[in-house]
């Protein structure tokens, strides 16, 4: 099929260019010196609230805290929020706060009270003649709730401890301080003594390693 022929018409036509899209662009404009006038300034109001369509003169008042609402009306007012706190969380949590407190010391104390280095401290002061002679039999902590001063922190290889025991006789306080030679070393100790009532104090571990074993007797017994 041979192709379509143009007439001359169309060969001699100049092609024009289509200037359509530059007739849709509006014109700039130059901007205003003059400042807006007040009377122009519209105020903004919120979309969609009660002041929007009612002015606070017509407005219903909120209901109160346990009323019940019969009916719904446009205009009625929005009750306030809630504070995020109650008051009465408010009054009674510094007493929350406090019994927390002494619950915490009281239990972190007891740990320390029921630790094998305070039992084990107990023990050698029973079995010290020279402790024995000056507090007596029937060593003990000194008071049915005793407070034991100071951290047992073996983890990180640190005893320094303090406390109050009695006997038959009168009472004294009792110090621990050892620390641990390095990860899975052994303690050594560096302070063990015992400061009765009067002031004396009574150093009860020798360094030179000449303390007397208080089951030699027995051994020599049997």
């Amino acid at each position: 099929m041979p192709p379509p022929r143009l007439s001359s018409a169309l060969l001699r036509a100049r092609p024009q260019a289509n200037y359509q899209c530059l007739r849709r662009i509006t014109p700039l404009r130059r901007a205003s010196t003059t400042p807006p006038s007040q009377n122009d300034i519209k105020p903004v109001v919120p979309w969609k609230t009660p002041m929007s369509v009612w002015s606070p003169e017509n407005l219903i008042p909120p209901p109160k805290d346990g009323e019940i609402l019969l009916e719904r009306r446009p205009n009625r007012a929005l009750p306030p929020i809630p504070p995020l706190i109650s008051p009465q969380v408010l009054k009674t949590l510094p007493i929350f706060i406090l019994a927390m407190s002494i619950s915490l010391f009281a239990f972190f104390n007891y740990q320390k009270q029921e630790s094998s280095v305070v039992t084990s401290t107990l023990y050698a002061l029973r079995t010290n003649q020279l402790v024995r002679d000056e507090l007596g039999d029937e060593i003990y902590f000194a008071s049915k709730n005793p407070w034991i001063k100071g951290e047992i922190n073996q983890l990180h290889g640190r005893i320094d401890v303090s406390f109050w025991v009695k006997g038959t006789k009168r009472a004294g306080e009792v110090k621990l301080r050892c620390r641990r030679r390095g990860r899975g070393g052994l303690y050594y100790t560096q302070e063990y003594s015992l400061t009765l009532e009067d002031g004396r104090r009574l150093e009860l571990y020798d360094p030179q390693g000449n303390a007397i074993d208080p089951f030699q007797a027995i051994d020599v017994e049997e």
